[in-house]
């Protein structure tokens, strides 16, 4: 087994819309979900607005023009690099990869102290009736004492951020994560704002429910098969397991 990109242990802390789950067709499967696995950049943290800041500065520093958020939500994309190569009408060396991944985290981090949850999320994690975990690309170091802050650790039963910097998707990650909390993948839903995040949960075999507002467009959230949400709580509704 594939060690994690970063983890860390704690013990286990804490109306249905009108259309039937069946209508988003064989992806979804939500209704059988033991375990819910959060997002968080752009999920439960409502920091868009710091990373389009962030990744158009980086792009600009790098000879590129700035984009805006409908731009970043219709070309986003994992890769990161095939994300840059494609702004900058070019690809991208090693070298300059690196300083691009390190402006953009400079340029993040300087506004991240004005980050807040998103509307909903305390309440959302509240609703979900099992168990739960977090799983982000954020670097761990960082991710742990910043979800500490926000008052949300207790709620997992893990967290696991990125220990590496590999240039790759969510998949193999939340392989691992869901292997080191011993819970199969078809007894796992994933809420994400991204379609990194159904395409993680499609190939390790787990649901996934999309969140609006967030990384990804609605439209390519929609292109996913996955159900799509306008709101944390109405990705948790979809996502809960059936009372019948």
């Amino acid at each position: 087994m594939t060690t994690p990109p970063g983890s860390a242990d704690v013990t286990n802390g804490a109306a249905a819309t009108d259309e039937s789950p069946d209508r988003f067709g064989d992806n979804y499967h939500g209704t059988m979900a033991k375990h819910l696995v959060w997002d968080w950049n752009g999920t439960l943290l409502d920091d868009f607005h710091a990373v389009v800041t962030a990744s158009s500065d980086a792009v600009i520093a790098l000879g590129g023009i700035g984009l805006d958020a409908d731009t970043h939500r219709e070309r986003f994309r994992r890769p990161l690099s095939a994300f840059y190569n494609e702004l900058l009408g070019r690809e991208l060396t090693a070298i300059e990869f690196d300083r691009l991944n390190d402006l953009f985290h400079n340029r993040y981090r300087d506004q991240l102290a004005d980050c807040r949850l998103s509307a909903g999320a305390i309440e959302a994690i509240g609703t979900w009736r099992g168990t739960q975990s977090l799983l982000s690309m954020w670097r761990h170091d960082e991710l742990v004492p910043l979800v500490t802050e926000h008052g949300l650790f207790d709620y997992f039963t893990r967290v696991d951020g990125l220990r590496d910097n590999a240039d790759v998707g969510k998949h193999q990650y939340l392989v691992d994560h869901l292997a080191q909390l011993n819970i199969e993948p078809t007894d796992t839903v994933m809420i994400g704002d991204s379609a990194d995040d159904a395409e993680a949960a499609e190939a390790a075999g787990a649901s996934c429910v999309l969140v609006t507002g967030g990384t990804t467009s609605r439209r390519l959230l929609a292109a996913t098969g996955f159900p799509v949400a306008d709101s944390l709580l109405e990705a948790v509704r979809l996502a809960q397991p059936s009372t019948t």
